[in-house]
Protein backbone atom coordinates (compact mmCIF):
# COMPACT_ATOMS: atom_id res chain seq x y z
CA UNK A 1 0.00 0.00 0.00
CA UNK A 2 1.10 3.54 -1.23
CA UNK A 3 2.16 5.66 1.60
CA UNK A 4 -0.57 8.29 1.66
CA UNK A 5 -0.36 12.15 -0.29
CA UNK A 6 1.56 14.80 2.03
CA UNK A 7 -0.44 18.05 2.55
CA UNK A 8 1.82 21.42 3.88
CA UNK A 9 -0.22 24.28 4.75
CA UNK A 10 0.18 27.52 6.78
CA UNK A 11 -0.79 26.72 10.73
CA UNK A 12 -4.09 27.68 12.48
CA UNK A 13 -5.59 29.71 14.81
CA UNK A 14 -8.68 31.54 15.46
CA UNK A 15 -10.27 28.27 16.27
CA UNK A 16 -9.60 27.63 12.02
CA UNK A 17 -7.28 24.61 11.24
CA UNK A 18 -5.68 27.25 9.20
CA UNK A 19 -5.32 31.18 8.59
CA UNK A 20 -4.77 31.05 4.97
CA UNK A 21 -7.45 31.05 2.57
CA UNK A 22 -6.25 28.29 0.29
CA UNK A 23 -5.22 26.16 2.59
CA UNK A 24 -8.55 26.12 4.59
CA UNK A 25 -10.14 25.35 0.77
CA UNK A 26 -7.66 22.46 0.49
CA UNK A 27 -8.35 20.89 3.71
CA UNK A 28 -12.10 21.43 3.80
CA UNK A 29 -12.57 19.77 -0.05
CA UNK A 30 -9.98 17.02 1.36
CA UNK A 31 -12.53 16.55 4.70
CA UNK A 32 -15.62 16.67 2.27
CA UNK A 33 -14.36 13.84 -0.20
CA UNK A 34 -12.76 11.75 2.78
CA UNK A 35 -9.01 11.86 1.28
CA UNK A 36 -6.84 10.52 4.04
CA UNK A 37 -3.88 13.41 3.99
CA UNK A 38 -1.28 13.12 5.78
CA UNK A 39 -1.06 16.81 6.49
CA UNK A 40 1.84 18.84 7.97
CA UNK A 41 0.63 22.54 9.58
CA UNK A 42 3.73 24.60 9.35
CA UNK A 43 4.60 28.35 9.77
CA UNK A 44 8.15 28.36 7.72
CA UNK A 45 6.93 28.53 4.04
CA UNK A 46 10.86 27.13 3.17
CA UNK A 47 9.51 23.67 4.97
CA UNK A 48 7.28 23.45 2.14
CA UNK A 49 8.39 20.82 -1.17
CA UNK A 50 7.37 24.44 -3.47
CA UNK A 51 8.18 26.97 -1.15
CA UNK A 52 4.96 27.82 -0.96
CA UNK A 53 1.80 27.01 1.02
CA UNK A 54 -0.45 24.87 0.06
CA UNK A 55 1.50 22.49 -1.13
CA UNK A 56 0.33 18.82 -1.71
CA UNK A 57 3.46 15.92 -1.95
CA UNK A 58 1.79 12.82 -4.09
CA UNK A 59 2.93 9.46 -3.09
CA UNK A 60 4.37 9.76 -6.89
CA UNK A 61 7.02 12.52 -5.74
CA UNK A 62 4.55 15.40 -7.68
CA UNK A 63 4.19 18.47 -6.25
CA UNK A 64 1.62 20.73 -6.49
CA UNK A 65 0.69 24.14 -4.94
CA UNK A 66 -2.96 25.79 -6.88
CA UNK A 67 -5.85 24.64 -4.94
CA UNK A 68 -7.27 24.09 -8.48
CA UNK A 69 -4.78 21.63 -9.20
CA UNK A 70 -4.76 19.75 -5.70
CA UNK A 71 -8.37 19.30 -6.30
CA UNK A 72 -8.25 18.00 -9.64
CA UNK A 73 -5.39 15.37 -8.52
CA UNK A 74 -7.62 14.56 -5.50
CA UNK A 75 -10.95 13.82 -7.93
CA UNK A 76 -8.64 11.53 -10.01
CA UNK A 77 -7.44 9.71 -6.95
CA UNK A 78 -11.46 8.84 -6.71
CA UNK A 79 -12.09 11.92 -4.29
CA UNK A 80 -14.96 13.70 -5.22
CA UNK A 81 -17.07 16.34 -3.35
CA UNK A 82 -19.22 16.79 -6.11
CA UNK A 83 -19.75 13.31 -7.62
CA UNK A 84 -23.50 13.52 -7.00
CA UNK A 85 -24.04 16.58 -8.43
CA UNK A 86 -26.17 17.49 -11.18
CA UNK A 87 -25.25 19.66 -14.52
CA UNK A 88 -27.05 22.80 -13.13
CA UNK A 89 -25.17 22.88 -9.63
CA UNK A 90 -21.64 21.96 -11.43
CA UNK A 91 -22.55 25.09 -13.12
CA UNK A 92 -23.60 26.72 -10.30
CA UNK A 93 -20.44 25.70 -8.35
CA UNK A 94 -18.07 27.30 -11.57
CA UNK A 95 -20.28 30.37 -11.24
CA UNK A 96 -20.08 31.37 -7.53
CA UNK A 97 -16.50 30.15 -7.53
CA UNK A 98 -15.71 32.89 -10.15
CA UNK A 99 -17.60 35.30 -8.15
CA UNK A 100 -15.62 34.70 -5.05
CA UNK A 101 -12.42 35.07 -6.85
CA UNK A 102 -13.26 38.81 -8.86
CA UNK A 103 -15.48 40.62 -5.87
CA UNK A 104 -14.82 38.68 -2.49
CA UNK A 105 -11.02 38.01 -3.03
CA UNK A 106 -9.78 41.30 -3.71
CA UNK A 107 -11.86 42.72 -0.62
CA UNK A 108 -10.46 40.12 1.79
CA UNK A 109 -6.16 41.11 0.51
CA UNK A 110 -7.09 44.55 1.05
CA UNK A 111 -8.50 43.75 4.74
CA UNK A 112 -5.84 41.77 5.88
CA UNK A 113 -3.15 43.35 3.65
CA UNK A 114 -3.28 46.64 2.71
CA UNK A 115 -5.59 48.49 5.37
CA UNK A 116 -2.42 49.21 7.30
CA UNK A 117 -4.13 48.82 10.61
CA UNK A 118 -5.24 45.45 9.73
CA UNK A 119 -1.85 44.84 8.66
CA UNK A 120 0.57 46.04 11.17
CA UNK A 121 -1.73 45.01 14.42
CA UNK A 122 -2.79 41.74 12.72
CA UNK A 123 -1.17 39.83 10.01
CA UNK A 124 2.33 41.59 10.34
CA UNK A 125 2.51 40.31 13.36
CA UNK A 126 0.60 37.09 13.55
CA UNK A 127 3.44 35.88 10.57
CA UNK A 128 6.48 37.34 12.92
CA UNK A 129 5.35 35.66 15.83
CA UNK A 130 4.87 32.13 14.15
CA UNK A 131 7.88 32.26 12.14
CA UNK A 132 11.33 31.27 13.14
CA UNK A 133 14.08 34.07 13.42
CA UNK A 134 15.07 35.73 11.15
CA UNK A 135 12.76 34.73 8.86
CA UNK A 136 10.19 36.80 11.02
CA UNK A 137 12.11 39.87 9.77
CA UNK A 138 11.54 39.43 6.40
CA UNK A 139 9.01 36.73 5.20
CA UNK A 140 6.03 38.77 6.30
CA UNK A 141 7.06 41.67 4.23
CA UNK A 142 7.45 39.22 0.83
CA UNK A 143 4.35 37.63 1.87
CA UNK A 144 2.61 41.74 1.88
CA UNK A 145 4.09 41.69 -1.73
CA UNK A 146 2.86 38.63 -3.23
CA UNK A 147 -0.31 39.68 -2.10
CA UNK A 148 -0.81 42.92 -3.63
CA UNK A 149 0.63 41.16 -6.95
CA UNK A 150 -2.22 39.21 -6.83
CA UNK A 151 -4.71 41.84 -5.78
CA UNK A 152 -3.06 43.62 -9.25
CA UNK A 153 -4.02 40.63 -11.34
CA UNK A 154 -7.15 39.92 -10.45
CA UNK A 155 -7.99 43.72 -11.08
CA UNK A 156 -6.24 43.96 -14.43
CA UNK A 157 -4.78 47.23 -12.78
CA UNK A 158 -1.17 47.85 -12.27
CA UNK A 159 -1.66 51.32 -10.88
CA UNK A 160 -2.89 49.98 -7.27
CA UNK A 161 -3.03 52.64 -5.08
CA UNK A 162 -4.62 52.00 -1.47
CA UNK A 163 -7.55 54.86 -0.89
CA UNK A 164 -10.55 55.80 0.34
CA UNK A 165 -11.84 54.73 -3.58
CA UNK A 166 -10.15 51.57 -4.19
CA UNK A 167 -11.42 50.69 -0.70
CA UNK A 168 -14.73 51.86 -1.57
CA UNK A 169 -15.05 49.81 -4.37
CA UNK A 170 -13.86 46.72 -3.59
CA UNK A 171 -15.85 46.52 0.06
CA UNK A 172 -19.17 47.14 -2.13
CA UNK A 173 -18.08 44.21 -4.51
CA UNK A 174 -17.53 42.09 -1.36
CA UNK A 175 -20.57 43.04 0.28
CA UNK A 176 -22.45 42.25 -3.29
CA UNK A 177 -20.89 39.07 -3.32
CA UNK A 178 -21.91 37.89 0.31
CA UNK A 179 -25.34 39.15 -0.03
CA UNK A 180 -25.96 36.76 -3.26
CA UNK A 181 -24.28 33.77 -0.89
CA UNK A 182 -26.61 34.09 1.74
CA UNK A 183 -29.78 34.23 -1.00
CA UNK A 184 -28.15 30.97 -2.38
CA UNK A 185 -27.42 29.20 0.71
CA UNK A 186 -31.04 30.29 2.47
CA UNK A 187 -31.82 28.18 5.09
CA UNK A 188 -29.54 25.17 3.47
CA UNK A 189 -27.06 23.24 5.73
CA UNK A 190 -24.67 23.76 2.85
CA UNK A 191 -25.04 25.18 -0.23
CA UNK A 192 -26.44 21.89 -2.20
CA UNK A 193 -28.25 20.10 0.15
CA UNK A 194 -27.08 18.30 3.26
CA UNK A 195 -23.73 17.09 1.83
CA UNK A 196 -20.86 19.81 1.13
CA UNK A 197 -19.20 20.27 -2.14
CA UNK A 198 -16.61 21.84 -3.59
CA UNK A 199 -18.38 25.23 -3.49
CA UNK A 200 -18.93 24.69 0.37
CA UNK A 201 -15.04 24.19 0.51
CA UNK A 202 -14.49 27.49 -1.30
CA UNK A 203 -16.82 29.63 0.82
CA UNK A 204 -15.45 28.42 3.93
CA UNK A 205 -11.86 29.17 2.69
CA UNK A 206 -12.76 32.40 1.87
CA UNK A 207 -14.95 33.82 4.92
CA UNK A 208 -13.84 31.78 7.80
CA UNK A 209 -10.51 33.79 8.56
CA UNK A 210 -12.97 36.64 8.27
CA UNK A 211 -15.34 35.75 10.55
CA UNK A 212 -12.42 34.62 13.35
CA UNK A 213 -9.89 37.17 13.03
CA UNK A 214 -9.44 39.76 15.63
CA UNK A 215 -9.49 42.68 12.90
CA UNK A 216 -8.74 46.22 14.48
CA UNK A 217 -10.34 47.57 11.38
CA UNK A 218 -13.67 45.24 10.79
CA UNK A 219 -15.65 47.07 8.72
CA UNK A 220 -16.40 43.89 6.02
CA UNK A 221 -16.53 41.90 9.01
CA UNK A 222 -19.60 43.50 10.54
CA UNK A 223 -20.82 43.14 7.20
CA UNK A 224 -20.74 39.17 7.31
CA UNK A 225 -21.54 38.89 10.60
CA UNK A 226 -25.19 40.04 9.98
CA UNK A 227 -25.42 37.53 7.23
CA UNK A 228 -26.45 34.77 9.76
CA UNK A 229 -26.62 31.83 7.58
CA UNK A 230 -23.32 32.60 6.94
CA UNK A 231 -21.97 32.86 9.88
CA UNK A 232 -24.33 29.76 11.08
CA UNK A 233 -22.72 27.82 7.69
CA UNK A 234 -18.94 28.40 8.88
CA UNK A 235 -19.43 26.96 12.41
CA UNK A 236 -21.28 24.45 10.92
CA UNK A 237 -18.23 23.16 9.19
CA UNK A 238 -15.81 23.96 11.99
CA UNK A 239 -17.99 21.82 14.22
CA UNK A 240 -18.70 18.51 11.89
CA UNK A 241 -15.08 18.68 10.08
CA UNK A 242 -12.78 20.48 12.39
CA UNK A 243 -14.20 19.87 16.01
CA UNK A 244 -10.42 19.24 17.80
CA UNK A 245 -8.93 22.60 15.75
CA UNK A 246 -10.09 25.22 18.08
CA UNK A 247 -9.53 23.26 21.49
CA UNK A 248 -5.92 22.19 19.90
CA UNK A 249 -5.09 26.19 19.01
CA UNK A 250 -6.43 27.40 22.51
CA UNK A 251 -4.00 24.53 23.71
CA UNK A 252 -1.28 25.51 22.12
CA UNK A 253 -1.77 28.87 22.77
CA UNK A 254 -2.04 28.57 26.80
CA UNK A 255 1.33 26.27 26.51
CA UNK A 256 3.14 28.93 24.68
CA UNK A 257 1.92 31.60 27.15
CA UNK A 258 3.18 29.16 30.17
CA UNK A 259 6.30 28.83 28.50
CA UNK A 260 7.16 32.77 27.64
CA UNK A 261 4.58 34.65 28.92
CA UNK A 262 1.60 36.77 27.30
CA UNK A 263 1.33 35.76 23.39
CA UNK A 264 -0.59 38.72 22.34
CA UNK A 265 2.24 41.01 23.56
CA UNK A 266 5.29 39.95 21.81
CA UNK A 267 5.99 36.29 22.93
CA UNK A 268 9.38 36.01 20.95
CA UNK A 269 10.80 39.37 22.28
CA UNK A 270 13.35 37.75 24.78
CA UNK A 271 13.66 34.93 22.26
CA UNK A 272 14.97 37.81 20.00
CA UNK A 273 16.68 40.03 22.08
CA UNK A 274 18.83 36.75 23.14
CA UNK A 275 19.88 35.71 19.69
CA UNK A 276 20.67 39.21 19.29
CA UNK A 277 22.81 39.50 22.07
CA UNK A 278 24.60 36.52 20.91
CA UNK A 279 25.16 37.46 17.44
CA UNK A 280 26.44 40.90 18.95
CA UNK A 281 29.35 38.58 21.41
CA UNK A 282 29.96 36.06 18.15
CA UNK A 283 30.86 39.51 15.96
CA UNK A 284 33.21 40.71 19.18
CA UNK A 285 34.68 37.60 19.44
CA UNK A 286 35.24 37.08 15.43
CA UNK A 287 36.51 40.61 15.12
CA UNK A 288 38.97 40.16 18.22
CA UNK A 289 40.06 36.95 16.99
CA UNK A 290 40.84 38.50 12.77
CA UNK A 291 42.88 41.12 14.17
CA UNK A 292 44.74 39.25 16.49
CA UNK A 293 43.70 40.95 20.19
CA UNK A 294 43.02 37.94 21.74
CA UNK A 295 46.04 36.46 20.31
CA UNK A 296 48.53 39.28 21.58
CA UNK A 297 46.90 39.60 25.26
CA UNK A 298 47.59 35.93 25.06
CA UNK A 299 50.97 35.91 24.55
CA UNK A 300 52.14 38.87 26.79
CA UNK A 301 50.37 36.75 30.09
CA UNK A 302 52.26 33.67 28.88
CA UNK A 303 55.58 35.93 28.95
CA UNK A 304 53.81 36.84 32.52
CA UNK A 305 54.10 33.89 34.10
CA UNK A 306 57.45 32.52 32.86
CA UNK A 307 58.92 35.22 34.20
CA UNK A 308 58.09 35.47 38.05
CA UNK A 309 61.71 37.42 38.21
CA UNK A 310 60.38 39.98 36.36
CA UNK A 311 62.19 43.54 38.13
CA UNK A 312 59.13 45.57 39.76
CA UNK A 313 60.56 48.49 37.77
CA UNK A 314 60.13 47.09 34.18
CA UNK A 315 57.03 45.11 35.34
CA UNK A 316 56.03 49.03 35.88
CA UNK A 317 57.24 49.67 32.36
CA UNK A 318 55.24 47.10 31.09
CA UNK A 319 51.86 47.91 32.59
CA UNK A 320 52.66 51.52 31.37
Amino acid sequence: MSAPDELFCWEGDWGLPSVDTDCLIVLAYAKFAGAPLKVQKISNPWRSPSGSLPALRTSKGEVLSRPSDIIIHLRKQKYNADYDLSAREGADTLAFSSLLEEKLLPALIHTFWMDSKNYVELTRRWYAEHMPFPLSLFVPGRLQAGQQARLRLSRSDHALDAGEELEKELYGDAVECMNLLSQRLGSSKFFFGDSPSSLDAVVFGHLAPLLGAKLPSERLQRQLRSLDNLTHFCANVLLLYFPSDGRENASRKASSQAEGGDVDHEPNKRRKQILSGLVAVGAMLAYALFTGILSIQHVHQRALESSPDLPADEEDEDED
